[in-house]
């Protein structure tokens, strides 16, 4: 069981349990890393509102990944899960 911890909450889960958002290596774009086959800096989110909320709402994520975040990735976050 491999341990990660959420950006909006700060729990520590394992990594089935949440969601991956990665910075890509090659192209320098965020993207929602569902496969986990991108490589590159990544985040992890638990699958619920109020983390997402909180992750943008503080730049947690921008931060983590050192990179701007989408304007529509919250939204796409927020519909998909």
């Amino acid at each position: 069981m491999v341990e990660r911890k959420c950006v909006g909450c700060g729990k520590l889960k394992d990594r089935k349990e949440l969601i991956k958002i990665t910075k890509e290596n090659l192209h320098g774009q965020v993207v929602v890393n569902h496969s986990n086959k991108i490589f590159g800096r990544s985040v992890y989110l638990c699958y619920n509102n109020s983390c997402i909320e909180a992750a943008f709402k503080k730049d947690k994520i921008k931060k983590a990944l050192k990179a701007s975040v989408p304007e529509d990735l919250k939204g796409k976050l927020i519909n998909e899960f």
